[in-house]
């Protein structure tokens, strides 16, 4: 089974996948969406933690350029890269999402040395608005490079597209909302209407909530 179902699969029977159409979920940005998907709670389910563990040191290793370290976004993803970075036996860092305001204000946490070629690990891409954040720290402030993104899913938005090719970067996604949708209604864990209603919410994030 392809990497993308089996994720799917863990996703959705665990939990970590919510349809919420009626009280729809407000995310960070400010969107508010039919669908929230928590993949922290894989950290709790040991068999789903090691197999994408795999799965992301697996898809690294296959990257064109071998990395010389792991980076991770800060809160979501500092486990997930820190758990493939000792998988590969790579250094690890860290990208806060701003600055300290004490001590040394950097965002980057860990021994990064300059020059090196870095990886990013995503736990989920959304919008792409915290990985192009990261790529830009680990260039400027860690005066390294990156050409990679490697995530747990995807809700395959435009916007990160257009993000990710804005800064040059590869989007790597192990699983994404279309095969979730695929497992979940092989399943019966959802209908073809609401199948139909999480797409219309990809295609459209902005204007959706505006219908509700």
């Amino acid at each position: 089974m392809p990497h993308g179902e089996r994720i799917a699969e863990f996703l959705l029977s665990i939990g970590a996948v919510k349809l919420s159409p009626s009280q729809p979920f407000t995310w960070v940005s400010g969107i508010k969406s039919p669908i929230y998907c928590d993949n922290r709670m894989i950290y709790s389910h040991p068999d789903a933690r090691d197999y994408i563990v795999n799965a992301l040191a697996s898809r690294v290793r296959t990257l064109h350029v071998e990395p010389d370290a792991v980076a991770g976004t800060a809160t979501a993803a500092i486990g997930w890269a820190a758990l493939v970075a000792d998988r590969l036996k790579l250094p690890f860092v860290y990208v806060r999402a701003q600055a300290k305001d004490h001590g040394a204000k950097k965002r980057i946490e860990g021994d990064l040395k300059p020059e090196k070629h870095i990886v990013v690990i995503e736990d989920l891409i959304s919008t792409g608005g915290s990985s192009v954040s990261t790529v830009s720290a680990l260039r400027e402030e860690g005066r390294g490079t990156v050409s990679d993104i490697v995530s747990i899913f995807t809700y395959e938005f435009l916007a990160s597209l257009d993000s990710a090719q804005m800064q040059k970067v590869a989007l790597h996604p192990l699983s994404s909302i279309s095969v979730l949708l695929k497992v979940a209604l092989t399943q019966g864990r959802i209908t073809e209407e609401e199948a139909r209603m999480v797409e219309k919410f990809i295609e459209e994030p902005a204007e959706w909530g505006k219908q509700i």
